[in-house]
C-alpha cells in the first residue's frame, strides 16, 4: 500500500488535461464525444494518482541483456461511483488491466442533495487494498464520503479519489469527514450554485455520457 497523509489533494494541471476538459465543459460536446473525452481524462488522473504505488523491483532479461524492471506489488482496486463513474473505468483498467473492481451506486436526491444508496457491490475486506474511487464530480461531497464509509466499513485504509472537476465545498466536507485520503483531481472550481451544482462545472456527467434517466 502507500502511505499519505491525513488528506492531501493533488491537482493535476497539465496542458493536455485542460484541453480535455474543455471538451468535457463545453455544451456543444455531444453524448458520444464527451464519454470519449472523459476516458481519455480519466486515463491522465489514474496514472498521476498510481504515481506513488509500491512496486518491487525484479530483473527482467531483454534479447541483449539483463534490465532493471519493476511490478505493482499488488494490484489496486478501483470503485465507480454510478452512474457517472462508470465513464472512468475503462480508462483506469487501460492503465491496470489485473486491477480488481467494486461499485457503488449512489444517487442523489435533488430535492436535499444527499445521497441515498442503491448498490453496494464490494470486496469484504479491503485492508490490505489500495482502493481508487473514480468519481468525476466532487460538488457536495456526499456520494463520495458514503462511498469511503462504506469502504473503510471493510477494512479500507489506503484510499484515493479520483474526480475530474470538484468544488471547495465538497473538497472541505472530505478533509472534515476525518477519513485518511488523498484526492487527485482535473480542476477545482468557484463553488456551488442554490442547486448544490458544480460552477462552472460541466453539468451533470451522467446525463451528459449517458443521456437524461
Amino acid at each position: 500500500m502507500t502511505t499519505a497523509s491525513t488528506f492531501d489533494v493533488r491537482v493535476v494541471d497539465h496542458p493536455v488535461t485542460r484541453t480535455w476538459l474543455t471538451i468535457l465543459r463545453d455544451e456543444r460536446t455531444d453524448n458520444s464525444a464527451f464519454r470519449s473525452a472523459l476516458s481519455r481524462l480519466s486515463s491522465m488522473l489514474v496514472y498521476e494518482a498510481l504515481r506513488d504505488v509500491r512496486v518491487d523491483e525484479i530483473d527482467v532479461r531483454t534479447p541483449v541483456g539483463v534490465a532493471p524492471g519493476a511490478r505493482l506489488t499488488a494490484q489496486p482496486v478501483f470503485v465507480p461511483v454510478l452512474r457517472a463513474g462508470l465513464g472512468m473505468l475503462d480508462a483506469a483498467l487501460d492503465v491496470v488491466p489485473d486491477a480488481r473492481i467494486g461499485f457503488v451506486g449512489v444517487a442523489r436526491d435533488e430535492e436535499t442533495a444527499l445521497p441515498f444508496e442503491y448498490l453496494a457491490s464490494l470486496p469484504e475486506d479491503l485492508s490490505q487494498q489500495s482502493v481508487y474511487v473514480l468519481d468525476p464530480m466532487l460538488a457536495t461531497g456526499g456520494s463520495l464520503i458514503h462511498t469511503l464509509d462504506l469502504l473503510a466499513a471493510r477494512g479500507a485504509r489506503d484510499m484515493t479519489a479520483v474526480c475530474v472537476v470538484g468544488a471547495p465545498e465538497g473538497l472541505a466536507a472530505l478533509e472534515a469527514s476525518d477519513h485518511r485520503l488523498r484526492v487527485v483531481i482535473g480542476a477545482v472550481d468557484d463553488g456551488l450554485d442554490d442547486a448544490s451544482f458544480i460552477v462552472p462545472g460541466l453539468g451533470d456527467a451522467g446525463d451528459r455520457q449517458f443521456g437524461p434517466r
